[in-house]
């Protein structure tokens, strides 16, 4: 389930000493699902998604809006791709 994929991102983050904050941004549909803040200043946006889940055209449109901005943003799909992350992120820590 999905929020078995988010919970493993905000614990994952945390023992790293970050925070995973739930982002919700009112008449913002699609933003994505976590602001990661990670020690040394790394802040990623991350939208999850279980396997076999897609993005929506919102999401679609607001990843691509974020990125544009030269800002870091993450679509994780299962528990593989948030292992994979943490470890990413925990060797440039």
């Amino acid at each position: 389930m999905e929020r078995d994929v988010e919970r493993a991102l905000v614990r994952g983050v945390e023992a790293l000493g970050g925070k995973a904050f739930k982002f919700v941004s009112p008449g913002n549909a699609g933003v994505p699902d976590r602001l990661v803040c990670l020690p040394g200043g790394r802040i990623v946006f991350v939208e999850l998604k279980e396997v076999g889940g897609r993005l929506s055209a919102k999401q679609v449109r607001q990843i691509d809006r974020l990125t544009r901005m030269d800002i870091e943003v993450r679509v994780l799909v299962g528990r593989a791709e948030v292992d994979a992350f943490l470890r990413e992120v925990s060797d440039g820590a």
